[in-house]
């Protein structure tokens, strides 16, 4: 594996400035045609059959090679994030309110490095699938992409994916078998009651009142009806009502963010919330309602897909630089969607601690991704695609 990781740091200077081209041009989900148009020149010219389309803006290169039966699938996101960048290096977002705070830049061009390479030097038999997919960031872009065929036209045995992670040491890998990231779902509450003047209560429905309740109420859903060992989580992020101090208002917002690790718990959160802010809207004299959004699944990587790729990372880097059975996150990733069609596994690269480059969190304005994965983390993909299609 020494002389892989050699060879992917030799080429790793061109993916180094096609990382930071594209994180200088960031874009939004599903207007990525900047980026698909650039993903889809490389991919060309290493030798690629290119497909586009799918998701809109979504880029599939396809390298068949010898006789081999087995496919595999690897995917990178591309979307960036509507934040305004605080960084002030040479190739910081000329687009302002558009940033690449969360590394998409540098998971495109670990697989367009890993691309070249296998391309070139590759050794396997059998159909490599490179799945470069827009929208991850809430808008489900790898769903899009399914619905528009991803699958049915570019069948996978297996599927993987990758994201960075600060605060875990550069180019360490972690994953874990099973549920791996939450689930999201998004709920939006409408509390409709009677307005009225404030120094006469009793002629309204205060929606305001009934709102705080449900608020405090909601905090039971976690604490008495999941399981201990069981992750939930129930976030009140918005509750907006009235215009001035003496008069009730006639509704009330709130916002809800809902998180599981497990499918049944996921299904209970949604029976609890609907019973408990119906029931106590109705105590309240208002009328509660519900729109409950259903997100991104949770993310559960399979056994055999997690061991195997447990297996490739410690191969490259050593056992001491792979945390298998690393805990499960409470963000959400839309590559739960691919995971529910296909056995596979998502797993993370550390981005970098401590005072390190690299290890501000994701989805703030001073983030930035680490240049010196890109030859790691290319290589595990090149590893790992030479033993998933090994001739």
């Amino acid at each position: 594996m020494a002389a892989l990781l050699d060879a992917l740091y030799a080429q790793a200077d061109e993916f180094v400035a096609i990382r930071r081209d594209i994180h200088a041009e960031p874009e939004l989900a599903f207007e990525e045609f900047r980026t698909s148009d650039l993903v889809a020149e490389r991919l060309t010219s290493f030798g690629y059959t290119v497909h586009r389309g799918l998701g809109g803006t979504g880029v599939v290169g396809q390298l068949v090679r010898g006789d081999g039966k087995k496919r595999l699938g690897l995917r990178a996101d591309m979307d960036a994030l509507p934040i305004v960048e605080a960084n002030t290096f040479g190739y910081a977002s000329k687009r302002r309110g558009m940033m690449h705070a969360c590394g998409h830049d540098g998971h495109t061009a670990m697989l367009l490095a890993a691309a070249k390479y296998l391309a070139a030097s590759g050794r396997f038999s059998g159909t490599l699938n490179l799945i470069f997919q827009p929208a991850e960031e809430g808008a489900g872009g790898a769903k899009r992409m399914m619905d528009d065929g991803l699958f049915s036209q570019f069948p996978c045995d297996a599927v993987f994916a990758m994201h960075n992670t600060p605060g875990i040491p550069q180019g360490v890998f972690s994953l874990r078998p099973g549920p791996t990231m939450a689930s999201s779902d998004r709920v939006v509450i409408t509390l409709n009651g009677v307005g009225g003047h404030g120094a006469i209560p009793h002629r309204a429905s205060d929606p305001v009142v009934a709102a705080s309740s449900i608020v405090m109420a909601l905090q039971t859903v976690v604490a008495r009806n999941i399981d201990p060992q069981q992750m939930a989580v129930v976030t009140v992020g918005v509750l907006q009502a009235g215009t001035a101090c003496n008069i009730i208002p006639q509704s009330a917002k709130l916002e809800l963010s809902v998180r599981a690790l497990d499918r049944s718990v996921r299904d209970l959160l949604e029976t609890r919330i609907r019973a408990i802010v119906s029931a106590q809207a109705e105590s309240f004299g208002v009328k509660a309602e519900i729109d409950y959004q259903r997100g991104y699944p949770v993310t559960v990587n399979t056994q055999g897909e997690a061991e195997f790729a447990c297996a490739v990372a410690r191969d490259l880097v050593g056992n001491e630089r792979v945390n298998w059975n690393a805990p499960a996150v409470t963000g959400s990733e839309d590559f739960a969607f691919m995971l529910e069609a296909v056995p596979g596994c998502y797993l993370f690269i550390g981005n970098g601690d401590g005072a390190t480059p690299g290890a501000c969190m994701v989805h703030n304005p001073a983030y930035n991704f680490n240049d010196d994965n890109i030859a790691v983390g290319s290589a595990f993909w090149v590893a790992l695609t030479q033993r998933f299609l090994s001739a």
